[in-house]
């Protein structure tokens, strides 16, 4: 008997718990469904907005105007030079004569190795050479008397032919030991490290001191140049021939560099190259350009966000924020005479920031939504509270 009864209440309390999960899962749907709006009330409040009810958006017109045509970018900071500062000799390191993060001048005497046993290896040049030139004059000589012997009939001329060849050996050593001095002079100007371009320091990474080789990859030091600075940046290939058409008629494309999207202007500079591939991998280009980078408020590997000008495009306008984005592409939502929203794809041009060119999908005149379209469905009623008036 106990059994029979505790399975009936058993059962009677999952179907209760049932009934609650279900009731809890409608009441979530129709509160998250999206024609079910949360009125200013707040959820549960008394501003709830039934279904159907419209929403209340913010609105602007289309219309035909004029905007910096402008193509935005990430890019990175290179400089024009980077150096790593190495030893082309080997020997003990006798004095550094820079500090960490100085700004030096080509042929600038960074480092010194002991330069001695370099300056005895030019001395036993200079000796040799020395002793095989005094060997040559004295052949010289003997050769003009074997001429004038030779002229008297007074020797063979199997020894004149052996005096000129003498005198031919001793020049080719006389060229060997030349060669040889030469050698030895730059091997001891070796021991002078010096800064091949203008630029900035970074740490040094030996110490006077230290055993120095020719061998070391860390190097000494390493040397950027940082005045100009260039910024390498990409864009789409649909925007190549934008870019090339504009070139063409202003060679020195304006750029400006950004800290962040609404930062403030780091600098101004021009386009110098374009690359002359596409990145089949991206489907962009590369472009370069350059900034005189006075103040070197750019900084080797800096990330910073490039607007490059290529002059003003007569279009059909919007404010930016009104196009949205999705998997399908870009769309906006266009309202009608009947305060409905329609979902629009557009295709968009360069804008300047704050209003974008519609190349196709939006005539001047259509009034489209710029604010609340996060609750929108296309076909949904909706409330004009803030209309914009359209651009100049």
């Amino acid at each position: 008997m106990t059994n029979a009864t505790t399975r009936p209440r058993g059962t009677r309390r999952r179907i209760l718990v049932w009934a609650v999960a279900c009731g809890l899962m409608a009441f979530a749907l129709w509160y998250f469904w999206p024609g079910a709006a949360v009125g200013p009330g707040g959820p549960g409040g008394r501003g709830f907005r039934m279904s159907g009810q419209a929403t209340p958006v913010s609105v602007a017109q289309a219309a035909a105007g004029r905007i910096d045509r402008t193509l935005r970018a990430l890019g990175t900071v290179t400089p024009l030079a980077t150096v790593t500062i190495r030893a082309r000799v080997d020997g003990p390191l006798q004095s550094v004569n820079f500090a960490d993060g100085q700004a030096v001048q080509a042929d600038e005497v960074l480092a010194v190795i002991d330069p001695q046993p370099f300056r005895v290896q030019l001395e036993q040049a200079l000796g040799q050479q020395m002793q095989h030139a005094a060997q040559l004059d004295q052949a010289r000589r003997d050769l003009a008397r074997y001429e004038q012997l030779f002229k008297q009939d007074s020797v063979a001329r199997q020894q004149l032919d052996a005096a000129r060849a003498q005198v031919r050996e001793l020049q080719g050593q006389a060229k060997s030991d030349q060669a040889a001095v030469d050698n030895a002079r730059l091997q001891l100007g070796y021991t002078e490290i010096r800064a091949p371009v203008d630029g900035r320091l970074g740490l040094r990474k030996v110490d006077a001191g230290n055993m120095i080789r020719a061998s070391d990859t860390d190097g000494l030091v390493v040397l950027t140049q940082s005045r100009p600075m260039d910024v390498v940046f990409s864009i789409p290939q649909t925007r190549l021939q934008a870019l090339l058409e504009a070139r063409r008629a202003t060679p020195d494309l304006q750029t400006r560099l950004f800290s962040d999207a609404a930062g403030t202007a780091l600098a101004t500079g021009v386009l110098v190259a374009v690359d002359n591939q596409i990145d089949v991998a991206t489907g962009t280009v590369q472009l370069k350009a350059r900034f005189d980078n006075a103040d070197e408020s750019l900084f080797p590997n800096q990330f910073v966000q490039v607007r490059l000008r290529l002059g003003a495009q007569d279009g059909v306008t919007l404010p930016l924020r009104a196009v949205q984005r999705g998997s399908q592409g870009e769309y906006v939502y266009r309202v009608d005479a009947g305060n409905k929203a329609h979902v629009v794809p557009v295709v968009t041009g360069v804008d300047d920031g704050e209003r974008v060119v519609i190349e196709s999908g939006v005539q001047a005149g259509d009034t489209v939504v710029v604010e609340g379209t996060d609750r929108l469905r296309d076909g949904s009623d909706v409330e004009i509270v803030a209309p914009e008036g359209p651009a100049s």
